[in-house]
């Protein structure tokens, strides 16, 4: 198995919405609707396309079992079915950092690299306002949801201390790093590409 290694690039509060407050990331309530017929509406709008398939069992030293629902509507995913090279980008509609994110992941997934990419809405309490985000980035990459946080600590996964926070996941669907804060181009996603995974830059 792999070392995995956590860069703790982010502090242990976020910067959250459009002000300067910090809040941490806490849990959040018993339930969130992130698939009601609104979202499934609005989600038509965007270029967002459905959910992937996942393989069927886990990988030894990959992505836990945790079954999360689409983001807007579609098949969940159980992402230790996960095969790569994949990055799994964790991000909220309140993260000011993910914002900036967002679009350099969007113009990544679009270029044809062999490499997928997976979103993950953490912790995040409006689903409408996470779909709006996306819309406004331009992704055309999948999203699940995590509003109760079933991610964080779930092994071999850490805490997740701050967002964006994004696990490079490889062809066998074991982790291959985990790396904290915010790549805000295209090529600073393409080189943790290729320097990750070996291509895609």
């Amino acid at each position: 198995m792999r070392r995995v290694l956590l860069l703790l690039t982010l502090p242990l509060l976020v910067a959250c919405g459009s002000g300067t407050t910090p809040q941490a990331i806490a849990p959040g309530p018993r339930t969130i609707d992130v698939a009601n017929h609104q979202l499934v509406a609005f989600k038509r709008q965007t270029d967002v396309p459905d959910c992937p398939k996942a393989a069927a069992g886990a990988a030894d030293g990959g992505m836990p079992s945790v079954t999360l629902p689409c983001l807007g509507g579609g098949r969940s995913v159980d992402v230790a079915g996960l095969r790569g090279p994949m990055m799994v980008n964790f991000w909220a509609s309140w993260c000011a950092d993910c914002r900036k994110e967002m679009p350099a992941l969007a113009a990544y997934a679009k270029g044809g690299h062999g490499v997928k990419v997976l979103g993950v809405d953490f912790l995040d309490q409006q689903p409408g306002a996470a779909l709006e985000l996306a819309k406004q980035s331009k992704v055309a990459y999948p999203l699940v949801a995590d509003p109760q946080g079933s991610l964080d600590k779930a092994s071999p996964l850490p805490h997740i201390p701050g967002l964006p926070l994004t696990v490079f996941v490889d062809a066998d669907g074991r982790i291959a790093h985990i790396e904290a804060g915010a790549m805000l181009t295209e090529q600073d996603v393409a080189d943790a590409a290729q320097k990750y995974f070996g291509v895609g830059g």
